[in-house]
């Protein structure tokens, strides 16, 4: 178990145990790799933000990222956000790009067309619709913060490049599947396909070596 990180809940561990029952494939993932760290995001604008953060980049710049932004005053707080420098927002690494979808997804909050609550009562298709309709958040941010964030069993962002990558070494197929593909292969596990995708990268962080953006604290 990576230090920091708690076992899964006792309803989660159960189905990751009913998962392993019915997929022999997924049954070797921690035999191999180890106890499933049982990874969190903040629910809110912390945990956008750092879905804006991660995307299409490495865990370990995102990481790096994160743990400089983290530390910004007012960075985590959608109003401060909005008041801090373009500059500032820049020296802690992010991109022009990500600087406009972080002020977008900062008045998103601050406006009221998105909140906490908000998110946490609506189902998965309502919240994604939700999320994407954010300049810089589309599906594959909204499935991130809905598993990490909101803790939903069976949400499935089938646009991971990992997630498909790790599913071509464990179904032995000859290339990485698709979204579409991998969706479809994802159907056996509903309806757990969260605690599914938790385990597939599981599985890829032990087949490359490489940490996820969770695995380093912001500070």
């Amino acid at each position: 178990m990576i230090p920091g990180f708690p076992h899964p809940p006792p309803a989660a561990r159960a189905a990751l145990d009913a998962l392993a029952a019915a997929d022999p494939d997924l049954a070797r993932i921690e035999a191999a790799a180890g106890p499933l760290p049982w990874r969190r995001r903040a629910p809110g604008f912390p945990g956008l933000l750092q879905a804006i953060v991660g995307q299409q980049i490495s865990n370990q710049a995102a990481a790096a990222i994160w743990r400089r932004l983290h530390a910004v005053p007012g960075a985590l707080d959608p109003q401060a956000l909005l008041a801090l420098p373009e500059a500032t927002l820049r020296q802690a690494g992010l991109s022009r790009p990500k600087v406009l979808h972080a002020r977008a997804l900062a008045a998103a909050f601050a406006e009221g067309r998105l909140s906490e609550a908000g998110l946490a009562a609506m189902d998965n298709q309502d919240a994604v619709a939700a999320i994407a309709a954010v300049r810089g958040l589309g599906t594959w941010s909204a499935e991130i913060y809905l598993l990490f964030a909101l803790e939903r069993p069976d949400v499935f962002p089938a646009g991971d490049l990992a997630l498909a990558g790790a599913a071509a070494e464990l179904k032995r197929l000859a290339a990485r599947p698709g979204p579409a593909a991998l969706r479809v292969l994802a159907e056996p596990w509903r309806p757990w396909r969260a605690l599914a995708a938790r385990l597939l990268w599981h599985h890829w962080r032990h087949l490359t070596g490489r940490p996820a953006m969770d695995d380093l604290p912001p500070t």
